[in-house]
Parts: C-alpha cells; structure tokens; sequence
C-alpha cells in the first residue's frame, strides 16, 4: 500500500477535522484561508485516497453498560482458519478490534463485556466454539490514553516573514 501525495493544504485540514470531526467545512476554509468549495473537494480526495474512512460518533462503552475491556489473544488450532474465524468474529458484536499478530498470538481481539460475567461467557460460549487451541485474555481497568495519529508533516513548509505557514494556491 501506497502513502498518498498530500500537500501543506491537505495536512493543514486533517489536523483541524482531527481535532474535531464535527468542524463546519467553513470553519475549516476560514482557518485555512480557502473556500468552502474547496474544502468540500479536498475532503473528497482525501476520502477517495482512503486517507478519511468517514466519520463516526465514538460511544464510551461504560455509559451504555459495558463495564468490562479485554484484550484477548487467540491460538487457533489450524492457523488456516483464519478467514473463517474472522467471519464468526464479525458475528460477535462484542469484539470491536481484531488483529493479525506476530509473537505468540494468531490473533488479538479487542472485546467489550457488560461485566467480568458477560465475559467469561463470551469467551466460553462463542470464541472456545471457534477452533481456539486456547486463548489468554488481559482485563483492561482503565484506558489511559485514546487519541487520533498523529498527523505528519508531509511537505516540506514554505514560511513567511512572520515565521507562519505558506499555505499552496487553491
């Protein structure tokens, strides 16, 4: 996979939406000293690149009932069940993130629980069923830190006399 050719402009608008996802496109254009217009068609082209995945609200799980975190990692039996076991992992709506891993682990699950109950019956109940060799499982008791990646400087950055960036003609 490709990185994508984005410039100062472009770099400028993915750490405002950042930021901030629900930002008005116009607030953006003012900060960035273009239209509105123009914004609309950058973030087309970011979405298009594959740089934007949409947008989202993010639900703090603790407030709708799920107290518990795990991470879980997975030994399959046969290692070329992989595509398999994603498919019935897709049918857990539990498990929010899964990872093909180096190390130890086959693969690496993010799940949600309504409490340490819910989850030892979603490991018993749903993933053991799925071919698991076995599994070892981290309680998480508090996410220290959740943010965006950071957004690097992609082009080299003309500044002007006041030391602020020069930002390319739309």
């Amino acid at each position: 996979m490709s990185v994508a050719n984005l410039d100062a402009l472009d770099e400028q608008i993915l750490r405002l939406i950042a930021d901030n996802a629900r930002i008005p496109f116009l607030e953006v254009a003012r900060a960035c000293h273009v239209s509105g217009a123009a914004i609309h068609q950058r973030i087309q082209k970011l979405m298009k690149l594959g740089v934007l995945k949409g947008s989202q609200f993010v639900l703090d799980p603790q407030k709708i009932g799920y107290e518990t975190c795990a991470f879980v990692g997975l030994f399959l039996k046969d290692p070329s069940d992989f595509d398999r076991v994603v498919e019935e992992l897709w049918r857990i709506p539990e498990v929010v993130e899964c990872h093909y891993t180096t190390g130890g682990y086959d693969m690496f699950i993010k799940i949600y629980a309504k409490n340490n109950h819910h989850m030892l019956s979603i490991i018993h109940d749903q993933l053991q069923p799925l071919g698991l060799q076995r599994s070892e499982t981290i309680i998480s008791f508090h996410e220290a830190i959740s943010r965006q990646m950071p957004i690097p400087d992609v082009v080299a950055k003309e500044t002007d006399a006041a030391g602020e960036a020069v930002l390319p003609e739309v």
